[in-house]
């Protein structure tokens, strides 16, 4: 499954606003840099998709605000291992 987002790095509030199914604008408050912020979005998706965040992968749009995310549905369970 694919996902679009768009990210809004280093803001006061977190917040998440569903486009549609599949497109999402996400406000983070960890920066852009070091890596934080497309953390912090990674674990966003995977609570809101109730799957794990290895799961999870960003496939474009690493150092951009427009970023396209992977997610492998794997159950939970087979995950941990």
């Amino acid at each position: 499954m694919f996902i679009k987002v768009k990210v809004e790095a280093g803001s006061k509030k977190e917040k998440i606003i569903k486009k549609s199914d599949n497109r999402y604008f996400i406000s983070v408050k960890e920066p852009a840099s070091r890596n934080l912020a497309n953390t912090r979005i990674r674990e966003i998706i995977a609570f809101n998709y109730k799957v794990n965040v290895k799961t999870v992968r960003i496939i474009s749009g690493h150092q951009n605000e427009n970023k396209i995310l992977s997610i492998n549905s794997l159950p939970e369970d087979e995950s941990r291992v």
